[in-house]
């Protein structure tokens, strides 16, 4: 039997009823304090994002990395920008209280090569021929 997934002992569907308050008391404390704080009215761009998403905008795009995922964005998906391109992020009931940015990484990870040759000192040893 296929083990049930839960956010904080709550199943998806009753995330989805919560209410407001009840969300807040189950975050980190950074992400509850700027949803008190009411970062919807500070930046009127996650308002919209909101506003779009209770639409059900298909091909919703969004700049708001600083976004906490709340629990009317489950199961959506969305595209957000990373500096360079569009990143699909499809939320999921583990994603709830992060931000939106965490999903979208804006830098790649370094991978160096094997260096060439007068790249080091040692390698200006190595004759040529």
């Amino acid at each position: 039997m296929a083990k049930a997934i839960t956010w904080r002992g709550k199943t998806e569907e009753e995330v989805k009823q919560m209410d407001f308050q009840e969300f807040l008391k189950l975050i980190p404390s950074g992400a509850r304090r700027s949803l008190l704080r009411g970062a919807n009215q500070q930046n009127p761009m996650q308002k919209r994002v909101l506003e779009k998403v209770a639409q059900d905008d298909k091909n919703l795009r969004t700049h708001a990395r600083n976004m906490i995922i709340v629990p009317a964005m489950l199961g959506k998906s969305l595209k957000v920008y990373n500096g360079r391109e569009w990143l699909p992020v499809v939320i999921t009931l583990e994603m709830l209280g992060h931000y939106l940015g965490e999903f979208a990484h804006s830098r790649k990870l370094v991978t160096h090569g094997s260096a060439g040759l007068g790249a080091t000192r040692s390698s200006k040893a190595v004759s040529a021929k």
